[in-house]
Order: structure tokens, then C-alpha cells, then sequence
């Protein structure tokens, strides 16, 4: 079976054609910024019909940065992105240009299908996977099914698991979420307001997760420190993960794992000692895809048999 699949973030979508589990081609656009999704669909057009002329696809697998109702094919939120897209017709457009089915996903549930149909978690039903990168992407399966719950939003807002209730505000508009005290965004927010922070050796540097690592293992105390707040604040949200969703598994991926060396057993160590679970361990491991992971998981995507709604 061959999918057209779609990625869409904030500032570039991928298109490609995936069968089974190759990416047969792939195109990536740069954004232009606008807030209009409909804008964007031409783009997107233009890519998924250059694609679809060369080997025709039997679907279109659709992933959305936001909370997506997948039994409707609507988009349901945007926290700021995209702002007419609630009011789109995703499937419709598929039938009118394409002739094809359509299926929308939010993109963190995509790229966990994709891990689990050829990354991380195959074979796996009872997973967990973050992605820690300019924000925090959190998302869950059960048995082998993906958690979505009433309003779309169970199991994927890893991100704003609350960690300090007297943290920083969050883009959400909650306080002390795991993406507002330890994320790309907010991390400029937490070294600048870190004690001895003017003197660090980070003060002179762009304030990125690369850079934050690269001080702190040339041994710069103030770096330190603040990796190991960014550590215990993974630490306290994978413990919040495993207690509320029973995985076997977290999967992590994301920009930040680069240094998935240092990352990984830090938080298999504080799964091991703070998370309840007297059944055994819960494992950690990396993502392996990368971003192809969204543009793979379009394929089980079409086998995900979706609740009626009523």
C-alpha cells in the first residue's frame, strides 16, 4: 500500500511516498510564516500532486502540530498555529484534489506509529514517547492502540505535565509545566534567571541545548547545574508518564538527543528509583527514525481502527 504522507510544523512541512516501510520520495517546504492553513494547502498540494503523478497512492496520511479529532478529520486546537485551521475541511479537500481517503493525526501520535511500524517500538503495544526539542511532545499507546480519550487530548500533552507549582508560566497557560521549566524555548528563560549565570561560560554563547551541554561537559559549574535541572525535570515528567499510562517502554527522540549518552541512562536510573512498579523496570530507549517517523507512521495509520463517534 502506498501512502502520501504529510508532516506539517510550525515553519516547514514534509511530503513524501511511503509503501510499507520505505519513503519512496520525499519533498521538503520552508513556510512562509503565515498564520493561514489554507495558504499553506497549496504548497502542500503542489508537492502531494508531483509525488502522486510519478506512483499513485491508495491514501494520504495527514500529521498536524496540534490536538486533532482523527474520528472527524478535524483539527480541534492550534495554540496559536495555524489559526483557521479548526474551521478546515482536511478530508474534503483530499476527496476534491486527490480522490483520495484522508486520515489526520497529531503529528507526536504519528511519529510514535511510525516507531512502533519500523523504529524503537516494534513489536511493542505499551509505550510512551516524548520528544524533547524546541518544545516537549508527549504521547501514548495502550494495547497496541493509540490513547486519544474524549476530547483528543489524553496521553499527548507529555509536554505540560506540571513539574514545579511554582514554576514559570507556559504557553498553555499553566504554571511550572516540564516544557516551561526545560525545553528550547524556555531555556534562555531558566540560565538567564540561574544564579552565577553572568559569570558562566554560557553568558558569552547562544543559548541552546548544544550549547548548554558543551559548557557543562568543558566544566563550567553554572552549566552543570543546569543540566541537571533539565535532567530531573525528564526525570519527574517520565515518572508522571509511567504512573499514569503503565508503559513498558519510553521512547525518546527529538533535537536534544544528541546527547542521548548522557540523557538516557540518567533517566533509566530515575525511572529505577522513583517510578512504582512492582511488576518490573520500565525500559528507556531512543527513537530511531528521526524525522521519518511521522512520515512512516502515516502507513499503520490507515490499519488504526478508530472508535464511532457518537
Amino acid at each position: 500500500m502506498k501512502i502520501l504522507a504529510v508532516d506539517l510544523g510550525g515553519t516547514h512541512a514534509t511530503c513524501a511516498l511511503v509503501e510499507g516501510r520505505r519513503i519512496l520520495v520525499r519533498q521538503t517546504l520552508a513556510l512562509p510564516g503565515s498564520p493561514s492553513l489554507a495558504a499553506t494547502l497549496e504548497a502542500i498540494a503542489s508537492s502531494l500532486e508531483e509525488l502522486h503523478a510519478g506512483s499513485p497512492a491508495q491514501g494520504i496520511g495527514f500529521g498536524f502540530c496540534g490536538l486533532v479529532d482523527s474520528r472527524r478529520t478535524r483539527i480541534a486546537s492550534t495554540n496559536g498555529k495555524y489559526t483557521d485551521a479548526v474551521d478546515l475541511d482536511l478530508a474534503g479537500w483530499a476527496r476534491e484534489r486527490f480522490g483520495l481517503p484522508l486520515r489526520l493525526e497529531n503529528d507526536a501520535r504519528l511519529a510514535l506509529l511510525g516507531e512502533c511500524f519500523a523504529g524503537a517500538a516494534q513489536g511493542e503495544t505499551d509505550v510512551v514517547m516524548f520528544t524533547l526539542g524546541t518544545g516537549i511532545g508527549g504521547v501514548a499507546m495502550i494495547g497496541g492502540r493509540l490513547l486519544r480519550g474524549k476530547h483528543d487530548q489524553a496521553g499527548v500533552l507529555g509536554g505540560h505535565i506540571p513539574v514545579n507549582f511554582a514554576g514559570r508560566r507556559c504557553t498553555c497557560g499553566a504554571v511550572g509545566c516540564a516544557e516551561s521549566e526545560a525545553s528550547g524555548w524556555s531555556l534562555p528563560l531558566v540560565t538567564r534567571a540561574w544564579p552565577g549565570f553572568a559569570s558562566s561560560a554560557l553568558a558569552a554563547r547562544n543559548i541552546d541545548f548544544q550549547n548548554l551541554f558543551a559548557c557543562a561537559t568543558a566544566g563550567d559549574a553554572v552549566s552543570r547545574e543546569i543540566v541537571d535541572h533539565c535532567l530531573r525535570v525528564w526525570g519527574a515528567a517520565a515518572v508522571a508518564a509511567v504512573h499514569s499510562f503503565d508503559p513498558e517502554l519510553l521512547v525518546y527522540g527529538g533535537g536534544v538527543m544528541q546527547r542521548a549518552d548522557l540523557i538516557l541512562p540518567f533517566l533509566q536510573d530515575y525511572l529505577n528509583a522513583h517510578a512504582w512498579t512492582p511488576w518490573g523496570k520500565v525500559r528507556v530507549r531512543a527513537a530511531q527514525l528521526g524525522n521519518d517517523a511521522a512520515l512512516l507512521g502515516a502507513v499503520p495509520l490507515f490499519d488504526q481502527e478508530l472508535p464511532l463517534v457518537r
